[in-house]
């Protein structure tokens, strides 16, 4: 029977694993789920200041879907940092300047919420297009897991820029 102390020490993330994905895959898979994982934190960093700080005509609508938003953007972090430990690798420890993720406090106040709108919209493209990439990679490549926790997201954020631009829709 195996030690206890044995039993509960920690194991390396180079550790082989055999989920008949090949460890190539699952290394260029875990660089673009970080990739994608580090897009989550920008959109729900921006969602929030945005819901904090929008004023005028749309600040109902906008404070009220960008607070569903960053919501739902934290917990689908987890779920996308947890697959990357799946395919053997460690969740990244830091997701580069998280400064650089928010807006600039001086902008924030000269922007309408058209203009947070926009900016929001072009973050949602921005990870739409990788996550489609990171999709058929994961397709092509067998990972069906992966495939379905990408369409997943694909499906959240393609709707999300639906309700973005419904809301500024003239």
């Amino acid at each position: 029977m195996a030690k206890a102390s044995a039993v509960l020490q920690p194991r390396s993330h180079d550790e082989d694993i055999n989920i008949g994905l090949e460890k190539a895959y699952r290394n260029k898979m875990a660089e673009s789920l970080s990739q994608i994982l580090a897009a989550t934190y920008r959109l729900t960093i921006k969602s929030h200041v945005y819901h904090w700080n929008v004023v005028g005509p749309l600040f109902k609508p906008l404070h009220d879907l960008t607070e569903e938003h960053y919501g739902l953007l934290f917990e689908a972090a987890d779920i996308i940092a947890e697959r990357i430990r799946a395919l053997g690798h460690l969740a990244p420890a830091t997701l580069g300047e998280a400064a650089d993720f928010a807006p600039k406090a001086n902008d924030v106040g000269k922007l309408t919420a058209v203009d947070m709108v926009n900016d929001l919209v072009s973050d949602h493209e921005k990870a739409v297009r990788t996550m489609r990439q990171a999709a058929e990679e994961a397709d092509d490549a067998g990972d069906v897991v992966t495939a379905d926790m990408l369409t997943d997201r694909l499906t959240f954020h393609e709707k999300a820029l639906w309700m973005l631009r419904a809301i500024i829709a003239e």
